[in-house]
Parts: structure tokens; sequence; C-alpha cells
């Protein structure tokens, strides 16, 4: 933490994610919340309900720059997924520290251009992978740097979840691939991001769609309908294989959220014999499995053989206790890198290569082969 404070203007605050950022920026003695953007006509009522009637409230970024508020330090965009990149660039072109949720954009091409105008103007840019401040994958990152499982061989994912009618009730462009709706950008972009922060950058990619259940959205016939769920396989650069399994309409408490407790609209699992997690990832290596996040670590007592005929035993990886959440963690990091006191944890450059992923899988699955070969043009 810092004793220094930051101006911050939030951009999008009404929706689920701006709420969120909202209540941190709030709560954090760093932050001082100085401007809301939201063209919403609930936007007036939901800053009510937040307590921040009288922070200044407008409907465009000009309009903000053109008024007599402080000018924010740095900014938060949280708005939905396909306009990330033009309020972005508003920001990036006067100079201001951004935040931008994920994904970074809906398309590749357009969040390379705010990459590159980012870079050209000297001005950091973050994309909220917040996942990276997550206690249960530092300590999962750290058992695998330090070679808890051998040489990681092969990881399972999974993360599966149904998503009520309410949900995209809320958010329209959530039923709409060219809006950045669907399950891949929404979900499985977060996942890349583990995936390739823990084990290095995705090569190729193959991908099934799954059948759509949900009837309350958009018909089959739709060709912007956005997918429900996909199975996929991986190969990363490393010659490490992947499955992943992803779906927002199923009955499961297979998710992210639901194993960690990171999310708190989505109750939490535990199982009833006991305080384990429901695991979502499993590492397979070759002296070890780990699972996440119940940090099981599965291997064999030292001095007894390596083999099936061997028992085999286990071990639970301990986590840091550090009481913020991802959420208050990563604005923390926003604030050190806004100050110049750090380097940003996942750069645009990152959050464009977890997106180069998601449009490979989409490709994949309108491919005639399921299969993609990825050109990473970026790093991981």
């Amino acid at each position: 933490m810092t004793n220094q404070s930051i101006r911050i203007a939030i951009i999008g605050f009404s929706g689920l994610i701006g709420k969120r950022h909202t209540s941190h920026v709030l709560a954090n003695p760093s932050t001082e919340l100085v401007a809301t953007v939201d063209p919403s006509p609930a936007a007036p009522s939901v800053a009510s309900s937040l307590g921040i009637e009288h922070v200044p409230l407008f409907t465009s970024i000009a309009e903000m720059f053109n008024s007599s508020v402080p000018r924010p330090d740095a900014a938060i965009v949280c708005t939905p997924n396909h306009t990330h990149v033009p309020l972005a660039k508003e920001l990036v072109e006067a100079g201001i520290p951004v935040l931008v949720e994920k994904p970074i954009s809906n398309d590749i091409e357009s969040g390379r251009k705010l990459v590159n105008l980012a870079q050209s103007k000297g001005v950091p840019l973050l994309v909220g992978h917040h996942r990276r401040f997550n206690p249960y994958i530092i300590a999962a990152k750290q058992a695998l740097d330090r070679g808890k499982v051998g040489e990681v061989t092969a990881i399972s994912g999974i993360w599966t979840a149904f998503k009520p009618d309410p949900y995209f009730d809320a958010g329209a462009w959530r039923k709409f691939k060219s809006q950045g709706g669907g399950v891949v950008l929404i979900n499985m972009i977060h996942e890349v991001d583990n995936l390739q922060f823990l084990l290095g950058p995705i090569i190729r990619i193959h991908a099934e769609e799954m059948l759509r259940r949900r009837t309350t959205t958009t018909g089959d016939d739709n060709k912007d309908a956005a997918e429900e769920g996909v199975a996929l396989t991986l190969r990363f650069a490393s010659g490490v294989v992947g499955t992943f399994i992803i779906s927002d309409a199923v009955v499961s408490p297979h998710n992210f959220e639901m194993g960690t407790g990171e999310n708190p609209t989505m109750p939490p699992v535990r199982l009833p014999h006991g305080s384990d997690e429901v695991d979502v990832y499993r590492i397979f290596g070759t002296n070890g499995t780990l699972s996440v996040p119940d940090m099981r670590l599965w291997k064999y007592h030292e001095g007894t053989e390596k083999s099936w005929n061997t028992p085999i035993g286990h071990e639970k990886l301990e986590i840091d206790q550090d009481p913020r959440v991802p959420f208050d963690r990563q604005l923390d990091h926003f604030v050190k890198v806004v100050l110049g006191q750090d380097q940003p944890n996942c750069t645009g450059e990152q959050g464009l290569s977890a997106l180069e992923v998601c449009e490979a899988i989409r490709d994949a699955i309108r491919s005639d082969t399921g299969t993609v070969i990825l050109k990473r043009s970026v790093a991981n």
C-alpha cells in the first residue's frame, strides 16, 4: 500500500462489474472517486443506491473533460465489451492511465490499435484479469515454479454454471457475439489468462461447440447468437497439452467463482464432509498432481517407489492469508503503477494474448476441422 492518494474516474459504473469497482474504489484509502461516466438512464438511481450521488456524473468522457471537475489521475473502464476500446482510447489520448475490464476488446484489430496507442503515448494500460491477484492462483504459480509437481505434462480444466434469464435481460449485449457476449469472451477469457499465467502461451486449439439449451435469448438460426458452451483441447508452446469444458447453461458448482468464493454474488461451494473446495483445475506432472482451488498435491511419499503399485499420498498447500480480495489487490497494484512504483501485472499485450486465444476458439468452432493454430503476435 501507499500513503499517496490518486483521483479515479469510473467509466460505466452502473453495471455488475462497475458496481464492484466502485465499491472497492470508495473503500480504498489510497483512491478518491472524483467522477463517474455513464449514459444509462438508470445511472442516477444506481449512484444513489451506492451512496455516490454527490460524485459528479457525466454522460460521456468528453463531457467530463470539459467540466470543472479535477482531472482524474486514472480511470477504470467497466462498460460492455464492445465499447472498451473507443472509451479507453479517449482516456489514453488524454494521457490518463487506464485499467480496462477484460476482455481488452471484442476483436484483435481494435485491441492491437489500443495497445499500440498506449505504448506510443507512454500511458499505462492494464487489463482487469484480476485472478492474477487471487491467492489460489498465486499459490498454484508458486508451486509450479518450485517444481512441486515435477515437469508439467497436462492440465484439465472446467468452468460450468447456469446463468439465469435476468442476467441476459439486464445486459442484452451478452446475447450477441458481435457485442462481446457469450461464455467464451465473458468467462473463458479469465480461464485463458489463468492458464497462460501458469503454463505459458497456448499455440493450438481444437473446439467443439455444445448444443444450445437456452431458449430465452436468441435462436440457433441467428448467426450472431452467442455460444453457450465449448469443449476444448489445447496445446501450449511448452508442449503441455490440456482439455477444458466451459458452459453457462448447465447446473454445476464446478467453476472458479463457486470454488474459491471470489465473487460475492455467487455462493461458495463446500463439500459436506469438510471445508474442501470444489476443484476446477488439475495440473498433472511427473512427480505429482495439483488440484485447484482445493490446493491438494497428490504425490508418492519420499523414499517410496514412484509406481502405480505404491500407495499415493497427498498434502494441502497453503495460500496466503491476506484478507484483501483480488479486486482490492488489483486496485492497490493499479495505484502503484499510476504512481510509478510498480510495473503492470497484466499489460495490454497480455490482455490481447488472452483475446487472441478466445478469438481462435470462436474461429475453431466455425471451421471445418475445428482446429486453429495461433500466430502469436503478442507476448504472453
